[in-house]
Parts: C-alpha cells; structure tokens; sequence
C-alpha cells in the first residue's frame, strides 16, 4: 500500500515538475522572441524623450507605406558623425557605416505571411504608434508589448469600429 501511494505521489510530482519544465521552457522562448538581442542598443528613450524626435523622423515609411521601415546607418550618422561619437553603440553603429554593411538588426514584430497589415493606413487614422507597439518612448530595446494576436486586432477595430471583414486583413 505505501509503495502505490509513493508512486503515485512521484508520478503526480513528476508530471507537474514536467509541466513547470515546460512552462519555463516557454517563458525563456517568449522573452528572446519578444525582446531580442539587438546588434546595436538603440535607446529610443534618449531619442524621443530628450532630443524630442517624432517616430515618424526615423521611421520616415510609416505614413507612406504598409512597412515603417528602419533607417540605415547612413541616416543614424547625420546626427552621429559628429554627436556621442564615443560612446560603444555609436562606435559599433560607425563600424556598419565605414563597412557599408547594413546593420543587422532583429525584427521585433513580425506578422503570419496571411496577414496584411498597413502602417500607412493605422497611422493616417490617427493612431499613436504606442497604441501598438507600447511605450517606445521608454525603451532601451525595442520589445514586443501586445500581443498583436487577431483577438487584440479584432478588439481594437471593434472598439474603433473599424472594418471587420476578413478580407481587410487576411489577403
């Protein structure tokens, strides 16, 4: 009797340690997909908070095109050929330019290849780019906040009471 309950009691065990093994395992996943490690720390916080740039300055697509689009490091050293030209993220943004290497960055957001998705057309409706993708302006690395699931994107447009079609979406 008490060795079937001492196997039971480690099977229940174990299945849960299991299951917490999983759960961990899927955790430490969403944290590198959500927040990936950058080849260049760019600390949005710096850029919109004290030198007061509009999101728009360097993702000059958003309003233009589906993709916002990320500047090139030609664009970075407008200000940076002559602006913290010491610090280590400026010297590895320098050492792409000199390169003529783009800089590879990780894309943060991504969407499923049937997904259809317009910045052009969120953000000439007058959505903040924060409504999205969180508060940039605070970052240090960029980071996936919402999930931009189809249930988040389906509240959204109900809220808004923007199109539901499946067809605005989904090409």
């Amino acid at each position: 009797m008490k060795i079937r309950l001492l196997i039971y009691g480690g099977m229940v065990i174990g299945w849960f340690v299991g299951w917490g093994l999983v759960v961990a395992a899927w955790a430490a996943f969403q944290k590198n997909t959500l927040q990936p490690t950058q080849p260049i720390e760019y600390p949005h916080y710096i850029h919109v908070q004290k030198v007061g740039l509009q999101c728009t300055y360097c993702h000059q697509y958003a309003e233009k095109s589906i993709h916002a689009g990320i500047p090139q490091a030609k664009f970075c050293m407008q200000c940076h050929e002559s602006i913290a030209t010491d610090k280590p993220e400026i010297i590895k943004l320098t050492n792409y330019y000199k390169s003529g290497q783009p800089v590879p960055w990780v894309r943060v957001y991504t969407e499923p290849d049937w997904v259809y998705f317009s910045h052009k057309a969120h953000v000439l409706r007058g959505l903040k780019c924060q409504e999205c993708h969180g508060p940039v302006e605070f970052f240090t690395t960029c980071q996936q906040v919402p999930s931009l699931s189809m249930g988040w994107c389906l509240e959204c447009h109900n809220q808004r009471g923007a199109p539901r079609e499946c067809n605005v979406c989904h090409k």
